[in-house]
C-alpha cells in the first residue's frame, strides 16, 4: 500500500509534534495505595486543585475513592493547550480491490497509542503515525485463530479491553473465545473459551450472538444459554449463570455497574405473534459474585431494549418497528423513576445495530450529572441546525437546551465528569468543525478544538457507520467496515481512522 503526501488542510509539523507522545507509567497496586494516602493527607485542600472543570479521576466529588486498575476507565478530559486542532492520526488505504471488505470492529485509545480491529487481528498504531495495514508501521499485532466477533467499548483504568473471536477462520466456526488485551503493547493478558448456545435462528448461523463487557474486576461474556464472568487479572472463571427454558442472556452493558439483559419468548409462537410474545428484562447482578441484586421487566409489546448507562441505570426501549422510543431511569430497587418520551422522533437516541451485540453501545445518548442527553432531530426548514436537550433522571423534565447553531448539527459524545462533551459538525463547508464541552449546570460552552476534515475523510462522521471517540485532549473518527471500488472506479482513498488534536503551539 502506498500514501500520497497528507490532505492539505493538515501540515506535517502538526503530525510531528504529536509524535512527541509521554512516556507511561504503568500503574500498579502499590501506586494507587500511595495515592489514596496522599490525597487523604492533602484533606479538603487537595480535593479543590481539582475544581469542578479539574482533571480528577473520580469526577471531582469529594469522598469518592480513586479509581484502581481493576475499575473501568472513565476519564476527565483536560481542556487542551490551544483550541486549533491538527491530525494527530491517520489511518487510511489506497489499494483495496473491488469486492475486498475489511471488519473493523472496535476502536479504543490511550495517551499512546489509537487501536483498532481488524477482521480477525488487533492492531495498536502509535499515536502520531500516518499508518496502514500491514506495512509494519504497527506498535503491535494480536493474530487471533479466527474474526473478531464481540467487543465492548469499555476500557480497564490500566488500558485493558476485551473481544471475542471465533476458533478458526472456516465457515461456521463458532464464536467461543474471549481474550484479554493490553491496549500499551499488545500483550494478551490472558485468553478463554466459554460455551456455545444452539439457540441461533438460521442454519447458516445456529449460534446465539454472544456479547462482553467489562465491570469492576470482571470480564462478563453473555452467550445465550447462559453468563460467564472472568476476573480481570488472570482470566479465573468468578461465577456463571445458566438459563433454562424459552429465555436467554441476551447482551451486558458495562462500566461502573453490570445489567445483563435477558429476552424470554412463547414457546411454539406462529411467526406472525412473535413481536407479542417475546419480553424483555434487566437484571443488575454483583460483578463479584454474580447475584441478582434486582430485576427490572419491560412492558409487554416492547419489541427492543437496550441500556445507554448501567450506572446509573437507564434502559431505552423500542415500542415501534424501528428505533427507541421511550428512555427509562431506574432507582436503586430497580424500579422505573422517570421516563422519558423521544415524542415520535423529535429527540433521537441511536444505539448500536451491528452485527454485534453491544447493548450499551449507544452513541448519541450521554447519562450523566444526574440527567440524560439526547439530540434533536435535524431541523431543515431555515438552514441545517439541531439541539442538545438535557432530562432530569428523577423526574424525567427537561433541563438544558444547547443549539447548535445555523448551519451546524450538534450530538453527545459522552460526560467528561461533570461537563457534556458533544461535537458540532460543520453544514456549509466553510465553518470549521468543532469539539465542545458543554456545562450543565451554567448552561456554558467551552470550545475544545475547532478542526477541518479533508473530502476523504468526511464520511467518518456518519453516526450510523463510525465511532467517535475522545480521549486524552484527542478526538477520532473511525469506521466500522471499508469496502473496496466497484468494478467500474478507479483506486479510492479510503480513510479507516482519523485522528484530531491539539496543534503544536
Amino acid at each position: 500500500m502506498s500514501f500520497g503526501p497528507p490532505p492539505s488542510v493538515f501540515t506535517q509539523s502538526a503530525v510531528t509534534a504529536q509524535t512527541e507522545q509521554k512516556k507511561r507509567r504503568r500503574r500498579t497496586w502499590l501506586l494507587v495505595t500511595l495515592l489514596v494516602a496522599l490525597v487523604a493527607g492533602l484533606g479538603t485542600g487537595g480535593w479543590l486543585l481539582w475544581g469542578r472543570d479539574g482533571g480528577s479521576p473520580s469526577d471531582g466529588r469529594s469522598g469518592e475513592a480513586a479509581p484502581g486498575p481493576l475499575d473501568v476507565r472513565q476519564t476527565v478530559e483536560k481542556p487542551p493547550a490551544t483550541t486549533t486542532g491538527a491530525m494527530a492520526f491517520r489511518f487510511s488505504v489506497d489499494d483495496m480491490s473491488p469486492g475486498e471488505h475489511y471488519a473493523l470492529p472496535g476502536m479504543w485509545a490511550t495517551d499512546t497509542v489509537l487501536a483498532k480491529g481488524i477482521n480477525r487481528t488487533l492492531a495498536g498504531y502509535p499515536i502520531g503515525a500516518d499508518a496502514a495495514p500491514g506495512k509494519k508501521q504497527e506498535k503491535w499485532t494480536v493474530r487471533l485463530d479466527g474474526p473478531i466477533c464481540g467487543y465492548t467499548p469499555h476500557v480497564t483504568v490500566d488500558h485493558r479491553t476485551a473481544v471475542l473471536f471465533k476458533a478458526s477462520d472456516r465457515e461456521g466456526a463458532y464464536c467461543n473465545h474471549v481474550v484479554l488485551v493490553d491496549l500499551d503493547d499488545g500483550t494478551e493478558v490472558w485468553e478463554r473459551t466459554f460455551p456455545v448456545s444452539m439457540a441461533g435462528h438460521s442454519v447458516s448461523s445456529p449460534q446465539r450472538t454472544p456479547g462482553v463487557t467489562l465491570a469492576h474486576d470482571t470480564v462478563a461474556v453473555t452467550w445465550g444459554g447462559g453468563t460467564s464472568a472472568f476476573d480481570l487479572a488472570e482470566g479465573r472463571s468468578k461465577w456463571r449463570t445458566t438459563v433454562s427454558g424459552s429465555c436467554r442472556d441476551d447482551g451486558a452493558a458495562g462500566g461502573a455497574g453490570l445489567l445483563i439483559r435477558r429476552t424470554c419468548w412463547k414457546e411454539g409462537a406462529p411467526s406472525s405473534d412473535l413481536w407479542d410474545g417475546t419480553t424483555y428484562s434487566v437484571r443488575k447482578v454483583d460483578p463479584a459474585t454474580g447475584a441478582t441484586l434486582w430485576t427490572y421487566s419491560a412492558a409487554k409489546g416492547v419489541r427492543d431494549l437496550a441500556v445507554p448507562s448501567a450506572e446509573p441505570p437507564v434502559v431505552g426501549v423500542s415500542a415501534g418497528d424501528t428505533g427507541l422510543t421511550e428512555l427509562i431511569s431506574l432507582d436503586a430497587e430497580g424500579r422505573n423513576r422517570a421516563t422519558v418520551s423521544l415524542q415520535s422522533g423529535t429527540y433521537v437516541g441511536e444505539c448500536s445495530s451491528f452485527d454485534y451485540l453491544v447493548i450499551d453501545d449507544c452513541p448519541t445518548i450521554a447519562v450523566g450529572d444526574g440527567q440524560v442527553f439526547l439530540r434533536s432531530k435535524d431541523q431543515t426548514d431555515q438552514g441545517t441546525s439541531n439541539w442538545i436537550i438535557g432530562f432530569d433522571l428523577a423526574t424525567g423534565n427537561t433541563t438544558r437546551k444547547f443549539d447548535s447553531g445555523p448551519n451546524a448539527l450538534l450530538r453527545p459524545v459522552r460526560m467528561s465528569g461533570h461537563q457534556l462533551l458533544a461535537l458540532r459538525t460543520s453544514e456549509d463547508g466553510i465553518s470549521p468543525h468543532a469539539l465542545v464541552s458543554l456545562d450543565p449546570e451554567t448552561g456554558g460552552e467551552r470550545p475544545y478544538l475547532y478542526f477541518g476534515l479533508p473530502a476523504e475523510a468526511a464520511p467518518l462522521t456518519s453516526i450510523d457507520d463510525n465511532d467517535v471517540l475522545v480521549q486524552d485532549g484527542r478526538v477520532f473518527f473511525g469506521a466500522k467496515t471499508a469496502d473496496g471500488p466497484g468494478e467500474d472506479q478507479k483506486k479510492a482513498w479510503i480513510y479507516l481512522v482519523l485522528g484530531i488534536g491539539a496543534a503544536k503551539k
